[in-house]
């Protein structure tokens, strides 16, 4: 075989040159076997391609390719001629399309930093980044937010009771308050998430924000001051109990006490500067529903006879007055007789 003289001086076999004016003229077309062994390429500007079976190509790693077609609707193109080069010459013949870029990412579950030297559309070389930039780190922190959701957070149980109650006042006082719903917090995930994100370098990172402390972030002043008043957490019953209130339906907080307990209210009690009455889960002795209801006035006077019926032989130990109204609130059981 002949030889040819290429590029200074670099002496090259006939084929490779050939390889290399095809290469040089249409430096898009230069073309990367995707798997070994396989029929299909890529080509470096950026098209699928297949190369014919049983051609005297095939296998071959890289390809200078002089003439494709791609019929309308085909996922590849079909390579018609093409002549095999290595990655030196093809490097050499696509020179301008080499290119040398910092890339990070969310990929696969979590930020991939890493420098890629790529020709056009096909990548040749890849190492980790070890110092990727805060604002890069931080975008495709935010860009995997987006993609997986929130919970990437750990919304531990005070960050989803806050999260509750926050939703609770946005539904019963308005826009002042925060919208704390998926789509909103991702929005303005730079309002209430920033500084973690300005920090973390991983996914294991917003793993151990501290979700409480960053949704404060979002309270309106001085209306912040008040949270604990208009949503508080718990909320003291006539026994002297502090019983905690769930916001899982902002719509309805309900606070679920034994009956024994709340003997002596009047009525129910109403949060949100008076606007939402609590929707009261009143128990048995076992800690077993009995009544539902946010009229408490309406349940001394109507429900609570029967509920008291039925329940009084199988709780003796347990007070049920007649008049619930004005009877003292207890914790405790009766004592037994001796």
């Amino acid at each position: 075989a002949g030889a040819a003289a290429v590029d200074g001086g670099r002496r090259l076999p006939d084929d490779l040159a050939a390889g290399l004016l095809a290469g040089l003229a249409y430096p898009e077309r230069l073309a990367r076997i995707r798997r070994a062994g396989d029929s299909s390429y890529l080509m470096a500007g950026g098209t699928a391609a297949e190369l014919a079976a049983g051609t005297a190509l095939a296998g071959v790693d890289w390809l200078a390719v002089a003439v494709a077609d791609r019929s309308p609707g085909a996922p590849a193109a079909r390579i018609r001629l093409a002549a095999a080069v290595d990655e030196a010459t093809a490097r050499e013949a696509g020179g301008p399309l080499l290119r040398t870029q910092r890339e990070v990412r969310w990929a696969d579950g979590d930020v991939v930093a890493r420098e890629v030297v790529g020709l056009g559309a096909i990548e040749l070389v890849s190492r980790p980044l070890a110092r990727p930039g805060r604002e890069l780190l931080a975008g495709a922190l935010r860009d995997g937010l987006r993609r997986e959701g929130l919970a990437l957070l750990d919304w531990t149980p005070a960050a989803r009771a806050l999260r509750q109650r926050l939703a609770f006042c946005h539904r019963a006082l308005g826009g002042q308050w925060p919208d704390v719903g998926d789509d909103a917090l991702l929005a303005t995930v730079d309002d209430w998430l920033g500084p973690e994100l300005a920090t973390a370098r991983r996914r294991a990172d917003l793993a151990r924000v501290d979700v409480t402390a960053a949704l404060r972030r979002l309270l309106p002043w001085p209306a912040a001051a008040r949270l604990d008043e208009l949503a508080p957490e718990r909320i003291e019953v006539p026994s002297g109990s502090r019983i905690r209130v769930d916001y899982a339906d902002p719509a309805a907080p309900v606070l679920a006490v034994k009956l024994q307990e709340t003997f002596g209210w009047a009525e129910a009690p109403r949060i949100a500067d008076g606007r939402v009455p609590v929707l009261l889960h009143l128990l048995s002795p076992a800690g077993r529903p009995v009544a539902v209801t946010a009229d408490l006035a309406s349940f001394w006077r109507g429900g609570y006879a029967q509920v008291r019926a039925e329940l009084r032989g199988r709780y003796p130990r347990h007070p049920w007055p007649e008049d619930p109204g004005t009877a003292t609130p207890t914790r405790r059981t009766t004592p037994r007789r001796r």
